[in-house]
């Protein structure tokens, strides 16, 4: 069976740095399991193509995905995906954290437009998403 083809997009008028909006999408293909240990991500010069943007952003995007373990870069050849275990918890810490970035996409979206019914209905159906 073929992979599915990845989706990777970035806004140019985001406030978020293009870098991080790259390693977003790839560590939710991460996640979701459509990105797997062996995959090989497409070179930095052909994403940097196909996106419109420097090859130095994608670079960026793939040495921090390297640094938090999900790939192995090999140096004008290739990233490949790695085997990462998932942490089994997080530190109240980073729940709070994470809380304020899920507080502030969520007034990013109320300033877009979105209505809190809206909004709602998202965040359920991402946390169905979450269900085995």
């Amino acid at each position: 069976m073929a992979k599915p083809k990845l989706m990777i997009r970035i806004d140019l008028n985001s406030p978020v740095p293009n870098y991080r909006q790259i390693v977003d999408s790839f560590r939710t293909h991460l996640v979701d399991g459509v990105l797997a240990p062996g995959d090989v991500l497409p070179s930095v010069r052909r994403l940097a193509m196909e996106l419109g943007i420097t090859f130095n952003t994608v670079a960026q995007a793939y040495r921090q995905l390297a640094e938090e373990g999900w790939l192995e870069l090999k140096h004008g050849r290739r990233a490949m995906v790695i085997d990462r275990r998932l942490p089994s918890g997080a530190s109240r810490e980073k729940v709070t954290g994470f809380r304020l970035r899920i507080r502030q996409m969520v007034a990013q979206m109320r300033a877009e437009g979105l209505s809190p019914r809206e909004i709602a209905r998202e965040l359920h159906l991402l946390t169905q998403e979450l269900e085995p």
